[in-house]
């Protein structure tokens, strides 16, 4: 039995049972990630929101934090995300991680305060 599938580059394609299997595999994995990567950015801006909150903050700098505690504590963006949400929620947050978001708040709060002091955009003082 032959199958056809259409593409963007070649527009009628003939597939053998294997090449649809292999294409449908593909196209599952592709899926998955997809999901995950939803999934992730979710848990992300609503740990962006929860900065906002808790370091008086504005998104954007709320994001610069979120980003740097990542980066300086060697932790995947999405598990500092996730710590951070369930700090928000009464949990702890790993000691590390803990110090750096205080220290990032801390950093992006004064960048923000230089800038408008000085009539400028908040990411103008900034020195992350």
């Amino acid at each position: 039995m032959a199958f056809f599938a259409l593409s963007r580059h070649q527009p009628l394609v003939l597939l053998s049972a294997t090449d649809l299997s292999t294409e449908y595999d593909r196209l599952q994995e592709e899926n998955r990630q997809l999901q995950r990567a939803v999934t992730s950015h979710a848990v992300i801006d609503q740990a962006i929101g929860a900065v906002v909150v808790l370091g008086r903050m504005a998104p954007e700098e709320a994001w610069r934090t979120l980003r740097d505690v990542s980066q300086r504590t060697n932790v995947k963006l999405r598990t500092v995300a996730e710590h951070i949400l369930d700090y928000a929620q009464g949990g702890t947050l790993p000691e590390t991680e803990r110090l750096e978001l205080g220290r990032a708040i801390t950093r992006y709060r004064r960048c923000a305060q230089h800038a408008q002091a000085h009539g400028l955009p908040a990411s103008a003082g900034d020195v992350g």
